[in-house]
């Protein structure tokens, strides 16, 4: 059976193929654009038939064959209305725009587009352009870590997935030899909340996200680009240890190992930048498989 063509922008480590070989959606060709070394080198190690088009910039949809699904994810800062004129000259909403544009210039049967909450004037932007409304989906849903993100597609009937009850002890990862504690006598003046420890480093402060250490039997905090210094579990000994590279990868939906290529400060970042894959398999269940196909 014929598969889709699809164009990923700022694909990173390439979730979108990931979520679509899940969902089993067949794939013709899947055009990736981006820039980051370490995230093609990933993709390209577990995807090797990708076809890297570079920036997003040099992209032009006459260029390339019909494509029937257009996704990805841009940076969100920079979006405000001023006197109902849109700041064009942000580097970071640009990027936006690349996506506006090769939507026209595509002309796809369906998109995707996900970003973090935001302000709502930032949030109407991205709406006006795409003509949808954003759907707000925290992963926590489908995965052990807090994670709210919008989504604006015009794949049809799409609603909010069923909570599936799973908590970091669940995913976590059972070769101890991988773990790295944090030295006890850093851990100190410890409060305990209701969904993690907060503790001190050294006096140097307390309260920071950086200095929070998870419950084994709850949601981990939101893994962002940020994931290297906060993504933290307290252990049934009391002892704080950071999480390893198998448990990212699976607090994202990510198969174990994926990032192997790269090292483990790279794959956090990447794993933080990159998309929940179990939530955009949810998105493209919603998809009816012929349907893909352009008119």
């Amino acid at each position: 059976m014929e598969g889709i063509n699809v164009l990923s922008l700022f694909d990173g480590m390439s979730c979108g193929q990931i979520a679509l070989e899940k969902a089993g959606i067949k794939v013709d060709n899947y055009f990736a654009s981006e820039i980051e070394a370490p995230a093609i080198e990933v993709t390209m190690k577990n995807y090797p038939k990708t076809i890297q088009l570079g920036d997003v910039t040099k992209v032009n949809g006459i260029d390339l064959p019909r494509i029937d699904l257009l996704i990805g994810g841009s940076p969100c800062q920079g979006f405000s209305f001023a006197g109902k004129q849109l700041n064009f000259e942000d580097t970071r909403s640009k990027l936006f725009f690349e996506f506006v544009r090769l939507l026209e210039e595509t002309k796809p049967k369906y998109f995707l587009l996900e970003n973090v909450k935001m302000k709502k004037e930032h949030e109407q932007v991205i709406t006006k352009y795409l003509g949808v409304e954003p759907i707000l989906i925290n992963s926590a849903l489908l995965t052990a870590h807090n994670r709210p993100r919008l989504y604006w597609t015009n794949i049809p009937n799409v609603g909010q997935p069923n909570d599936n009850g799973i908590y970091f002890e669940q995913i976590r990862d059972l070769q101890i030899e991988n773990y790295e504690y944090i030295s006890e006598e850093k851990t100190i003046n410890r409060e305990y909340k209701k969904n993690y420890l907060q503790y001190d480093i050294n006096g140097k402060g307390h309260g920071s996200q950086d200095q929070r250490a998870y419950y084994l039997k709850g949601k981990h905090g939101c893994l962002d680009t940020g994931a290297s210094g906060k993504a933290k579990v307290l252990e049934n000994d009391g002892r704080v240890r950071k999480i390893t590279r198998n448990e990212a990868e699976r607090l994202q939906g990510v198969p174990d190992n994926y990032t192997t290529p790269v090292s483990k400060a790279q794959a956090l970042k990447m794993l933080g930048n990159g998309w929940t894959v179990d939530v955009i398999v949810h998105i493209f269940s919603f998809l009816k498989y012929k349907a893909c196909y352009s008119e």
